[in-house]
């Protein structure tokens, strides 16, 4: 008795189905708009504290001697030695006022924006740290207002802003209107250049993402050099940031989910390609080949 299988013909997946979504494209990136407020936010509240701290001239420079003493009792470095070395040429410390005047900010935002495009998992957990740093900044400035090295007789030191220019704080720093000068310590110039080149190394994989230290190293010579801040003010910065860091841990498998899904994404790329050529090539053969096998007997 002759028996007659047809087979069952399974239906094409459509490719949207075939496609298993990968760990990068399905991470959480949180809303723009949100990110934004929240941005924006947090940078009106430091900036109104900030000024909330000025006019505590008296205060600022008795605190000012007192770091001076310490760092003298400490036997760290003078910054006149920084300062030095740059003063040998005009044009090394315009450039030194320049990129501490216009760097700190626009390169700390570029780098959010990098981590939310394409670290989103990443870009929440550096947000956050320059969050609780930037807020553990703001208490000390309003409960220890500093006076920086460039105003304190004692140090000796030029006011590289004011002679050789650029400069983003007024001649008089009593009635400055646009920046409290006297919230030298922490300093979040170096605080966040720290946190941007260890959120960099973090994220990315490539041998040499370990030169992005260069950018908290030369941060740290001109806020130095330029004599806005002491060696204290970056040594407090960094421990901040430790102290942040340590509390605020990045979820675990986070680099290598993202490098996964990055990785994951061109080989599907890939692959789909190859699969719609031969489709196109051999879609045609094997279409004929399904009535020999329904009209097979056995």
């Amino acid at each position: 008795m002759e028996s007659r299988t047809e087979p069952a013909e399974a239906e094409p997946e459509p490719a949207a189905a075939i496609r298993r979504p990968s760990p990068q494209s399905t991470a959480t990136r949180p809303p723009l708009v949100r990110e934004l407020l929240l941005v924006v936010g947090l940078f009106v509240v430091y900036k109104v504290g900030r000024q909330l701290a000025d006019g505590h001239t008296a205060e600022a420079f008795r605190n000012a001697n007192r770091v001076w003493d310490w760092e003298r009792t400490l036997h760290l470095p003078g910054e006149g030695s920084v300062q030095g070395a740059l003063l040998h040429s005009d044009t090394l410390v315009h450039l030194a006022n320049t990129y501490y005047a216009t760097v700190h900010f626009p390169a700390t935002v570029a780098f959010l924006v990098w981590m939310y495009l394409r670290r989103p998992v990443h870009y929440v957990w550096a947000r956050r740290v320059l969050a609780a740093v930037t807020a553990a900044a703001l208490v000390l400035h309003l409960t220890f207002p500093l006076a920086p090295p460039r105003l304190l007789a004692a140090a000796g030191l030029v006011d590289t802003g004011q002679v050789y220019g650029p400069t983003v704080y007024g001649a008089h720093p009593a009635t400055d209107e646009m920046a409290n000068q006297f919230a030298a310590m922490p300093s979040l110039h170096f605080g966040w250049a720290l946190m941007v080149a260890i959120g960099l190394i973090a994220a990315t994989r490539s041998r040499l993402r370990w030169l992005w230290l260069l950018h908290p190293l030369l941060t740290l010579l001109v806020i130095v050099g330029t004599a806005n801040h002491y060696w204290l003010d970056a040594i407090v910065a960094t421990a901040l940031l430790g102290i942040a860091l340590a509390v605020i841990r990045l979820p675990r498998g986070a680099g290598a989910t993202e490098a996964h899904g990055l990785a994951a994404d061109e080989a599907y790329d890939e692959t789909d390609g190859a699969a719609g050529n031969s489709g196109g090539a051999g879609g045609a053969g094997e279409k004929e080949s399904v009535p020999e096998l329904v009209g097979a007997r056995r």
